[in-house]
Parts: structure tokens; sequence; C-alpha cells
């Protein structure tokens, strides 16, 4: 019987303070604790974080009609300064073009990530703050 619920993944040192990991089978990514040839594990979650709502936001632009051309986001995240320096707050800057696009629609795609559907953000300690801009230009 198998969990389609269960997921699993390794990493494997490669020297230095570099890691290559994925899930069995699977594509794998380089994650450098040093940041000197990947992105370290902190950015690695922010950029986590940002493709999970990206994804949500593409899915339910679509099923609203709308013909995206252009999903941008940054992400920032403002650290404790002492260890374990966890993230404090998120902030997310999108920037969204396309037919049929208007920011009541925008506003309830992201909304509808950050507070229902992205795995990656409601997997995070709750009391850290998310907060969103947007850019329709």
């Amino acid at each position: 019987m198998t969990d389609d619920n269960l997921r699993g993944a390794s990493v494997t040192w490669e020297g230095e303070m570099r890691f290559r990991g994925g899930a069995a089978g699977g594509p794998t990514s380089l994650i450098d604790a040093d940041g000197q040839q990947a992105p370290g594990p902190m950015v690695t979650l922010l950029l986590a974080a940002a493709a999970c709502g990206g994804a949500d936001i593409v899915s339910i632009l679509q099923k609203m009609q709308v013909t995206l051309r252009e999903l941008g986001i940054e992400v920032t995240g403002r650290r404790a300064p002492e260890h374990p320096k966890r993230y404090l707050t998120i902030h997310f800057a999108y920037r969204l073009r396309g037919e049929g696009l208007d920011e009541a629609k925008a506003r309830r795609a992201i909304d509808l990530s950050h507070q229902k559907y992205c795995s990656v953000m409601h997997s995070l300690n709750s009391d850290i703050a998310i907060t969103y801009d947007l850019d329709l230009g």
C-alpha cells in the first residue's frame, strides 16, 4: 500500500558546503550553504515559497479565464538576528500581465494561494508575517 501524501528527499554532500538532492529517481538540485555555486538553504526556502505560490496563481487565473502573459515574483525575507536566524517576515512583490486580468482577479488569486493552497507557505511557522505588493503595470 502506498501513501500518496508521503514525500521524501535525500541529499548527498558534495564537498565544501554543497549538497545535491531531490526525490528518489527525480531531478536534483544543488544547494550551497555558502551561496557560492548555488542558492543556499534559506534562499531555497524563499524560492520554494515563490514557486509554490506562482503555480497556484497561474492555475487560479486560468480558471478565471485570464490569459497570463507574465508573472514575476520577487521575494524577500527578514531573518532574526540570533540563532536559529529563522525568517520573521516574508514579502512577495508580484508583477502580473495578462488579457482579462484586473486587480480584483489578481488579488483573489494571490490571496487564495497565500491563505488556502500554497503548501510551502502553510508549512512555515504561523507567526511569520507574510505580505505582498502587486504591480499590474
